[in-house]
């Protein structure tokens, strides 16, 4: 991996291609524990199981970047709060209480994040803008609304609100009933692509950035700032 930064206390998030988290020298399916195996296997379809499986492969590889530690020695584990099960929810990792992990996948894309502050990361395809657009107005503010509706590509002006509400929800700062009472009407909607849009909602630093080759809409928050990494660098 290369970073954009070289602060070694800010929290890590990456996007990659599922297909290249695969062809990491550290990656494979032996990083896995059993409950993850099994869930993968559950995928009717190839592609959901690779994107499953690359994303926890790469939310261990950033965990293991952050803590300077072989991907190997990462163990991930989640928890549904509501239901008490372990095979679904919020990640964290057992060995490393203190550390703070979060992922996402989508069709052949994926994200993940690890900092030792609060973090959340959300990816989404920009081919699926229009569908998700239906449901802005149950999770939108007012202005947020007036806004996207506004744009020239309200599907797309949507989508990077979306990723963002995501991000916070994987933080723990809202929930799926909440996303309405979150404005971030105060932020950019357009953002360059290839490079990544820093801002501030309250305490929190969120980083924007659009994909072009891989079709991906990716924001990452957290109480500090993230650094971007790159994987494709060191993928064989």
């Amino acid at each position: 991996m290369t970073s954009e930064d070289q602060d070694p206390h800010a929290p890590i998030a990456a996007v990659s291609a599922s297909a290249d988290v695969l062809r990491h020298p550290e990656a494979g399916e032996h990083l896995l524990t059993a409950v993850e195996r099994e869930r993968a296997a559950r995928f009717r379809q190839e592609s959901g199981r690779v994107d499953f499986t690359a994303a926890h492969i790469l939310v261990r590889l950033c965990a293991a970047r952050l803590l300077g530690v072989p991907a190997d020695t990462i163990t991930l584990a989640q928890y549904c709060p509501d239901c008490g099960k372990a095979d679904h929810g919020r990640p964290y990792l057992p060995d490393h209480p203190d550390v703070h992990v979060s992922l996402s996948h989508t069709h052949g894309v994926v994200a993940a994040a690890a900092g030792h502050h609060p973090v959340g990361v959300d990816v989404e395809l920009t081919a699926r803008s229009g569908s998700l657009l239906q449901v802005a107005g149950r999770v939108l503010a007012p202005a947020e609304l007036q806004q996207v509706e506004a744009h020239p590509e309200p599907g797309r002006a949507f989508l990077r609100q979306w990723v963002r509400k995501e991000s916070l929800i994987k933080l723990g700062r809202t929930s799926l009933d909440g996303l309405a009472e979150v404005d971030l009407s105060a932020l950019p909607l357009d953002v360059p692509p290839g490079r990544p849009l820093r801002s501030r909602y309250q305490d929190l630093h969120l980083v924007d950035w659009t994909d072009p080759v891989r079709g991906a809409v990716i924001c990452a928050a957290s109480t500090a700032a993230p650094r971007i990494v790159v994987l494709a660098s060191e993928a064989g």
